[in-house]
């Protein structure tokens, strides 16, 4: 198959609704290179890099943000509503710099195999250490959490921020015999994460198909079929089952939009883990918890990314 990579060139105020276009477009996620966030690493990280970092696949300034779409009739005119609907960010103050869209033609099998040699196993946290499926690791200690997974093209290598924050707050809120819920799941990882920590069982649920299938596919690469269910769902709609822990890695304005929702699934004590969340939309997430009668217990910020973690009353 071929696939074609978009590729638009703006600032890092515009990162998260580019990220939202892209993904109403159609990209199943999508591949954000910061400039300022490669100087960052280039200086050393907390638990390790995972890439071999290359400056000149960085641009020279802000935020390059990159999906990739299938070739087919229809690439156009997807190409040219997303290029619209971004231009039209400005009318709601969003600055997007000095915004550019680029479109390159790859050829899957290509990128498939090129992108293997900088993905290794990386320790992310006290207990997790992701390993990509083709790697062989030995673990340092006994206590270590291993997490095999093949992102494939449409899903990250886990380590972003906010999967790295998630699966740290998971370490200290998860116990056994926990019901955990993890929408949008993606790839599955903080739902094994979740498994790994001795959850009792894990409910993943995300809207898009390739997620589920490949959420799938990672579940039963770490062996956790019998405490993860992946299904396909639109957020947490119809779910019944009571949860001693939500876990929700996505896009701030999606929190705010069923924070209620999630309070209503929640048992007396449990925990609400959002991340996904810019650092501009900090305080709009916590006065939505607060107002659906959570209590913020913590907030972690990585790298301008913030994860917050608040209760549900006793």
């Amino acid at each position: 198959m071929k696939w074609s990579e978009i590729c638009i060139e703006t600032v890092n105020d515009a990162v998260e609704p580019i990220s939202n276009i892209l993904h109403e477009a159609g990209a199943s996620g999508v591949v954000i290179e910061d400039r300022a966030e490669l100087d960052k690493k280039r200086e050393g990280g907390l638990f390790g890099e995972l890439y071999e970092l290359n400056p000149d696949d960085y641009p020279e300034e802000g935020v390059a943000v990159k999906a990739y779409l299938p070739v087919n009739s229809f690439l156009q005119e997807t190409v040219d509503d997303i290029t619209e609907a971004v231009k039209n960010l400005t009318v709601y103050q969003i600055d997007t710099g000095n915004l550019r869209v680029s479109v390159n033609e790859v050829h899957e099998e290509d990128w498939a195999t090129a992108w293997k040699q900088y993905y290794n196993p990386v320790k992310i946290s006290e207990k997790f250490t992701i390993v990509p499926t083709w790697e062989e690791y030995e673990p340092f200690s006994t206590d270590e959490l291993i997490i095999e997974l093949d992102p494939g093209m449409a899903f990250g290598t886990g380590t972003h921020p906010t999967t790295v924050m998630c699966l740290q707050a998971l370490e200290r809120f998860v116990k056994s015999e926990d019901h955990v819920v993890d929408v949008g799941t993606g790839s599955g990882v903080l739902a094994i994460g979740a498994a790994l920590l001795g959850a009792k069982r894990v409910t993943a649920l995300d809207l898009d198909e390739v997620a589920v299938s490949a959420a799938r596919q990672n579940v039963a690469l770490n062996k956790v079929e019998q405490v993860i269910s992946v299904s396909k769902n639109n957020l947490i709609d119809g779910l019944d089952d009571k949860a001693d822990v939500v876990v929700a890695n996505i896009l701030a304005e999606v929190i705010i939009s069923f924070v209620k929702d999630v309070e209503s699934i929640m048992r007396p004590g449990g925990t609400f883990i959002a991340s996904g969340i810019i650092g501009q939309k900090k305080e709009d997430v916590k006065q939505a918890m607060a107002g659906a009668g959570l209590i913020i217990e913590e907030t972690v910020v990585m790298e301008d990314w913030v994860c917050i973690a608040a209760k549900k009353a006793e």
